[in-house]
Formats: structure tokens, sequence, C-alpha cells
């Protein structure tokens, strides 16, 4: 086996480990990008001199809305990776981003409570 043998697999084709395309970096702590944050491409013509393949794919992709979840089953990525890379386009200006709003849920109404327990003490 020669040294090249070892980053290529027959059925997944080049290996590439994920501290690679990062560049060995981490999610910053201060963008929050959780599995439901939607990442959209901000306009269509960019000039992407120096962004990596997988920004590209990202890019692509995110013509309309994309969670971060989604965007790392189509490329096939881990999440973490996918927060980094997202995290360098919103710095670079490319995407931008929304999380999803966690609004507490409506409490039910007392009357609604109380017929079910009506109901269960029927039963």
């Amino acid at each position: 086996m020669s040294g090249e043998d070892g980053w290529y697999d027959e059925a997944a084709g080049p290996l590439v480990r994920p501290y690679t395309i990062t560049g060995g970096r981490t999610p910053a702590e201060s963008e929050r990008l959780d599995l439901s944050t939607q990442v959209r491409t901000l306009r269509a013509e960019q000039e992407t001199v120096g962004l990596a393949p997988e920004h590209l794919a990202i890019l692509q992709l995110c013509h309309e809305p994309m969670s971060i979840a989604e965007i790392a089953v189509y490329v096939k990525i881990p999440l973490g990776v996918v927060r980094v890379l997202c995290g360098d386009l919103i710095e670079r200006g490319f995407v931008i981003t929304r999380s999803p709003s966690h609004q507490p849920a409506q409490e039910p109404d007392l009357e609604t409570l109380q017929a079910v327990l009506d109901g269960l003490i029927r039963y």
C-alpha cells in the first residue's frame, strides 16, 4: 500500500478529514447556529475567489432557505464542519441566517384541562 492509497476508498472516493476542511477550527461561540437555523445565499452573482468547494456547495444549496441540518445531509459533511463553513460565509457577507423564534407554547385554558380530567375520571 502506497502513502496515497489511504486517501482513497473505492466506494466512497477521496477521503478528507473534517479538520482539514475547516483548517482545525471549531464553531465560534459567538455564532449560534443550531440545527434549525436557516441559511440563505444573499445574491447569485458573487466573487467566490478563495472559497473551498464545500463553501461553494453551501452557496449553491441555499438559494432558498435551508437549515444547518439539511445542509449537512446534502453536502455530506458533519454538522460541526457545516457550522464552521457557514460562519465563514456569514463573516464574508455571502449568506444570512435566521434562527427560529423560540416563543413559549401557549398554555391550555383551565376549561380544556378540566374537561380532559372529567373525561378521564368517567373512563
